[in-house]
């Protein structure tokens, strides 16, 4: 198969555009930077070939480095901007977003310009080779959530001129304009509703919460917990992402799926699960809360469990130990 992904962020993860082929199947996609190196390295131990496009403008191409084979090629490319591939293409998985508040609030026209036009251009190029189209969203669409946990039935609660909006209101255009495509022009698609994701090749300065709380903690430096640390997140082991992301490219679902683990905690409870794993002697300080900061988010995974027979395996502290043996960071004896 030929994927094709694409240049993005989610769940601490850069995504690229990927495409990707095997035997007489083809596919493409575009991606984030960390999770699109982990989704390479899944399709690519398939016997997939790859096609991974970005354009290096939150990630790094050390995150690729590790891959010697002439089944993945790498393309330079923003893909707000036309993009042609001549070989076939089986499925068009597009990561590409920037999903980091200190990335969208940075470049917040960029974020509605990948979400839109960026969409529209992934979208047409599965068209016109006759893939399956697969875009990744975010559990973000359903901004500070009204309804708990958060089904794919649920609209969301989502303030569009706030400074998270160019960042969740890009992803819930990029979700009608998948489905108008879907509808109007016949293409395959499908959506999955990524929830927190970690583990190695994240940026340790890209704001999300564990990279930071691990930087800070194996410094030995305070670890910052914003407002009073409530507020609870869910998060999911990136291998346990990707497995659910192919399911969801091979199956014949054409409706939202969240993928996520829904072991829900709160942020204080991460920063003191990230200190006993780490061994560190950091103190916890607290700092104001951002604006439109979601005070709840944990993904209801019926559908995964239903339509792709999806589950989380990794636990968090079991995935905190991976990260940081990828770090070369050895946890404490327990």
């Amino acid at each position: 198969m030929r994927y094709e992904t694409g240049a993005g962020r989610n769940g601490g993860f850069r995504l690229y555009d990927y495409y990707s082929r095997r035997a007489n199947l083809r596919h493409h996609r575009r991606s984030r930077v960390i999770l699109g190196s982990h989704l390479s390295d899944y399709l690519l131990e398939r016997g997939h070939r790859v096609i991974c496009v970005d354009n290096l403008v939150t990630s790094s191409l050390r995150n690729i480095e590790h891959i010697r084979t002439g089944e993945f090629v790498f393309m330079n490319h923003d893909m707000t901007e036309h993009l042609e591939i001549e070989e076939p293409v089986d499925f068009v998985f597009h990561f590409a977003a920037l999903a980091s508040p200190v990335d969208y609030l940075r470049m917040p026209l960029h974020s509605l310009k990948v979400g839109s036009q960026g969409t529209h251009n992934a979208l047409g190029l599965a068209k016109f080779k006759r893939a399956r189209f697969l875009l990744a969203s975010t559990s973000e669409v359903y901004g500070d959530p009204q309804e708990h946990p958060q089904p794919e039935t649920y609209w969301g609660h989502v303030n569009p001129i706030g400074p998270r909006g160019v960042y969740d209101e890009a992803k819930r255009y990029a979700e009608a304009l998948t489905m108008a495509y879907h509808s109007q022009q016949g293409i395959d698609t499908a959506i999955v509703r990524i929830f927190n994701t970690y583990g190695p090749r994240m940026r340790p300065n890209d704001g999300r919460a564990i990279p930071t709380f691990v930087r800070q903690a194996l410094a030995n430096n305070p670890m910052t917990v914003y407002g009073d640390g409530s507020q609870t997140r869910s998060f999911c082991y990136v291998d346990d992402l990707i497995r659910g992301i192919v399911l969801l490219a091979e199956s014949r679902e054409h409706l939202p799926v969240n993928i996520g683990n829904p072991d829900e905690r709160t942020l204080l409870e991460l920063a003191e699960a990230i200190k006993r794993v780490t061994g560190t002697s950091s103190e916890i300080v607290y700092e104001a809360l951002p604006v439109d900061d979601p005070q709840q988010r944990r993904p209801d995974i019926t559908r995964a469990k239903q339509v792709l027979g999806w589950q989380p395996e990794v636990s968090l502290e079991d995935g905190l130990g991976r990260l940081l043996s990828a770090l070369g960071a050895a946890s404490p004896a327990r």
